[in-house]
């Protein structure tokens, strides 16, 4: 036991030393920092204290087959406090996992004054630990805590962090292709007083739990089915659809329990008059089609609206259709009517939904207003969803190697 204990605290002499070259994944992030983020109020990495877990506070371990998404958490998690009072962020810690202590008036419990994140770690076919463009991750998170009056920090310090959790639980990333660590950062508002107002207390932690596949398993033929309801919202012009904060999905279940009560598995997000397409439960979506030049054509919508939340999945396959070249890509807003005729026409080829906790999720069938479209997304010998799902996922698990979307955990 104390020769793990000493192999564990190791890691953090080796994390010291690993240098972060974010300027090959995302150059916003940088700019960001710059004006936005004070760097001497920010906390460091190099502050980070360790507390294990006894031998009375280990978990048992789950096997890989009985795993689902969130049910299970590791032994530890990273905590960090803000206290304006007295000068910004403290110290980082890691920890035993344990519940937290909340005063009954915290703004999290009453405003809703919180966000979250979500990335995750992946064991290689070579027995490597990855984690998969956790920059992009920060930068939404920092965006996030800007809309809703929460502290900002240096990302690059919580990667870091999020590090040095991951080796010291090491242990529970799965070993196996089909299953992952997922990795849960939250910044929340404890200031004890009620008013809508910035909190001047925070709490940011992350905790790490392994997951199996997001949705129960269908058959291999067989992609998901949605519910396309237009009397339903999920987010608005100039309001927080594009970013990642409780609040957008705590009212969302009434309508999720909707869509499974009529057997569906998720909730087609529409938005307007027009019916635009929007996103599918909680990923971001793609259509594949022939346009009216005979091309073929992959499209999403833009982030320009604020209805979008800014996938780092939906970032990844943008990123890999372009470098393919290979058939037209546009981000542009696309409305269930244009998805009607296409699809009577035998020109919409797929529908898929992409995200970090499903990666990728064709799309079979869609219920609209009381009609049934049964999309051909799994009718093809080579989709390209498919494409995208082996590429992304060879890159996680260490089948392309040294790729820049990857930082391994030494």
């Amino acid at each position: 036991m104390v020769q793990l204990r000493r192999q564990i605290l190791s890691c953090g002499r080796i994390l010291n030393q690993f240098q972060f070259n974010i300027k090959r994944n995302s150059s916003s992030l940088q700019i960001r920092d710059k004006k936005v983020i004070q760097p001497e109020r920010s906390f460091k990495y190099a502050d980070l204290t360790v507390r294990l877990a006894g031998p009375d506070q280990l978990q048992p371990k789950p096997n890989v087959s009985a795993l689902a998404f969130g049910k299970y958490f590791t032994d530890h998690m990273l905590k960090i406090f803000y206290h304006e009072t007295l000068g910004g962020w403290q110290i980082p810690e890691i920890t035993p996992l344990e519940k937290l202590v909340l005063h009954p008036a915290s703004k999290v419990l009453h405003y809703a004054v919180e966000l979250f994140e979500g990335l995750k770690a992946y064991r290689g076919v070579d027995g490597k630990i990855r984690i998969f463009r956790p920059e992009l991750n920060m930068e939404r998170m920092n965006n996030s805590a800007m809309r809703t009056g929460l502290p900002t920090f240096i990302g690059e310090e919580l990667i870091k962090c999020c590090c040095r959790l991951i080796s010291i639980d090491q242990e529970w990333v799965p070993h196996s292709t089909a299953s992952s660590l997922y990795i849960r950062p939250t910044l929340i508002g404890i200031d004890p007083t009620l008013g809508v107002a910035s909190s001047e207390s925070a709490l940011l932690y992350i905790i790490l739990s392994p997951v199996g596949s997001y949705f129960n398993k269908t058959k291999e033929n067989i992609g998901i089915s949605l519910l396309a309801d237009p009397q339903y919202t999920r987010a608005w012009p100039g309001g927080c659809g594009s970013y990642k904060v409780g609040s957008n999905y705590g009212p969302t279940i009434y309508v999720q329990k909707e869509a499974i009560e009529k057997g569906l598995q998720q909730v087609l997000w529409l938005y307007g008059e027009d019916n635009e397409v929007t996103e599918a439960g909680t990923m971001n979506i793609f259509m594949f089609f022939i346009n009216d030049d005979g091309e073929k054509e992959l499209i999403t919508p833009p982030l320009t609206s604020d209805l979008i939340l800014p996938g780092v999945t939906r970032n990844s396959i943008l990123a890999l259709a372009r470098e393919w070249n290979q058939f037209k890509v546009s981000e542009r807003k696309f409305c269930m009517n244009e998805v009607c005729q296409l699809l009577s026409e035998n020109r919409l080829l797929e529908i898929f939904g992409a995200g970090t906790a499903c990666i990728i999720s064709p799309v079979s069938y869609i219920e609209y207003v009381g009609q049934p479209l049964h999309i051909p997304t799994m009718e093809h010998s080579n989709p390209v969803y498919k494409m995208f799902l082996k590429h992304l996922t060879d890159i996680q698990y260490g089948i392309i190697p040294d790729h820049p979307w990857v930082i391994p955990i030494e």
